[in-house]
């Protein structure tokens, strides 16, 4: 693995973990908001305790690199799913780059299925 492998995978996760972990942290902040705009678009607002634990545990898991193929194919997943449930709108020229934002995202977790964490991971350690 060359120098720049090694400095972009983990550039990599924390880029792709970020928008989770903040995202997670802003549902908490915003809970009542967010369980509303949720129901608004047809998607039952128990579900929110589920989102908030997804995009924290799993964006901290991104980041530290632990069960990194697993949890990318999730959020990957995730990603096109709640794309396609909030953002599919394509009369809406925003919407559809939102969407297109989320399917980019999923590309990204799917090259984390791909390749892994890389050498600076939990991942790594165990190996």
């Amino acid at each position: 693995m060359n120098a720049l492998q090694q400095i972009s995978q983990p550039t990599a996760r924390l880029l792709l973990a970020l928008i989770f972990i903040v995202s997670g942290y802003g549902k908490i902040a915003g809970y009542a908001g967010t369980q509303a705009y949720m129901e608004a678009m047809g998607v039952p607002g128990m579900l929110l305790p589920l989102v908030i634990a997804l995009e924290l545990v799993g964006g901290l898991a991104i980041l530290v690199g632990w069960k990194t193929r697993a949890i990318a194919f999730l959020l990957a997943g995730f990603s096109v799913v709640s794309g396609l449930l909030f953002h599919f709108n394509p009369d809406d020229q925003i919407q559809m780059i939102m969407l297109m934002k989320n399917v980019a995202i999923a590309g990204g977790f799917l090259l984390l299925v791909a390749h892994g964490a890389g050498a600076y991971s939990l991942d790594n350690r165990r190996a």
